[in-house]
């Protein structure tokens, strides 16, 4: 059974996935800066509303966490950028800052609606990553349930699209000399 995973930096940048956490968090990606960053997602996509089923929570978790970076690196230029993006392009955003809330949840539960597969159930774990500044994020279905279902579709999607991709690549490549 693949886990969807995905690891991330202090900022919420996606640095890495597999290739069923780049499929879970596919709506991440549709934003064309780069890096992907959930907190950017979260605060400045209307699709983020639609994605995490308790946005509330993922908002107030962010900023929560956000803020504990700050605390912990406040010199952190790319950092003081994204909050002075946030803070100047969501008026929520501002709002949840200026409450000064810090924590950091290791597990829980998190639901999440996919425009592919539906709404997805899922536990999480948080592991941080010594000596890097990273955590990794994975995220697993109870067996047998729904929820499991929709992991395993979304795994075969995501492989459909990996096979798309290599046919591109493929018709892209130069063809053998002829005689």
């Amino acid at each position: 059974m693949a886990a969807p995973a995905w690891v991330r930096n202090a900022r919420h940048d996606l640095v890495a996935a597999n290739r069923l956490g780049y499929a879970l968090y596919s709506e991440l990606l549709t934003d064309p800066v780069r890096p992907p960053n959930n907190a950017r997602f979260v605060f400045l996509n209307p699709r983020s509303k639609e994605f995490f089923v308790d946005w509330e929570r993922a908002a107030d978790d962010i900023v929560a966490m956000l803020r504990a970076e700050a605390g912990r690196n406040p010199y952190d230029k790319a950092l003081t950028d994204l909050i002075g993006e946030l803070s100047t392009r969501s008026e929520t955003f501002r709002a949840r800052w200026a409450a000064h809330d810090v924590r950091f949840h290791r597990t829980g539960r998190k639901q999440l609606h996919h425009p592919v597969v539906g709404h997805l159930d899922l536990a999480f774990e948080a592991m941080e990553l010594p000596g890097e500044d990273l955590t990794m994020l994975v995220y697993t279905a109870d067996a047998g349930s729904r929820s499991q279902e929709a992991l395993d579709l979304l795994a075969s999607w995501a492989a459909t699209l990996d096979q798309e991709e290599q046919q591109k690549e493929a018709s892209a490549q130069p063809g053998p000399a002829g005689p």
